[in-house]
């Protein structure tokens, strides 16, 4: 079916979205233009305000609306324990894990030289600089498990060497409550690379 020209901008502007389809953008501009067009007023106005206003944390490069994100302004963080990042979804889901109170330092991506991003599309000379600042004893690499996010990873814990600090890596596994015959051999293969002691006391 054809659609008028505004329609149709509207529905090309929803498919920007991860994981939106035609149907699903279909299903969207309906919505917000026939049950809920002051749901679509405030989003149209939020998202104007949040482009205009948010940007980037000066040190870490979260998302903020202000110089300084409120973990790197958080003095009760601990200063020398940095955990390298990929995106600003990757912070919320260690921050939601409740396992981490150091700090952080988004990538805003990985390494990825056929898709022409490279050291400075990553920040790493800020990196660089938050390494070299003599607050981190320990960088923690928490970058995905693809070859990319690996690549990523060994560069990074390259640059921690040459500052003499400590690289760590975490555990890619089984995950809690999964079955092993659902799990893939890869999955498998790092679960029983990083396999631990058992402590029987407990």
């Amino acid at each position: 079916m054809s659609f008028s020209p505004l329609l149709q901008q509207l529905l090309a502007a929803l498919r920007c979205l991860p994981g939106v389809g035609p149907k699903s953008a279909q299903r969207m501009a309906f919505h917000l233009l026939t049950k809920d067009p002051d749901g679509a007023r405030q989003l149209a106005g939020t998202l104007t305000a949040a482009l205009e206003r948010v940007g980037q944390c000066a040190r870490c490069r979260m998302l903020a609306e202000v110089e300084l994100c409120p973990i790197c302004a958080d003095q009760t963080r601990d200063a020398s324990l940095l955990c390298v990042v990929e995106s600003p979804s990757d912070v919320v889901a260690v921050e939601d894990s409740g396992a981490y109170r150091g700090r952080y330092f988004v990538l805003m991506g990985r390494l990825s030289p056929l898709d022409g991003i490279g050291p400075d599309e990553l920040g790493i000379d800020l990196l660089e600089a938050r390494l070299a600042s003599g607050e981190v004893r320990e960088v923690v690499l928490a970058t995905s498990a693809t070859v990319e996010g690996e690549a990523t990873a060994a560069f990074i814990a390259g640059l921690a060497a040459d500052h003499k600090l400590s690289a760590t890596r975490i555990a890619h596994g089984v995950p809690m409550g999964g079955e092993l015959e659902f799990v893939d051999s890869n999955t498998l293969f790092r679960a029983i690379a990083a396999r631990t002691t058992v402590d029987s006391s407990t």
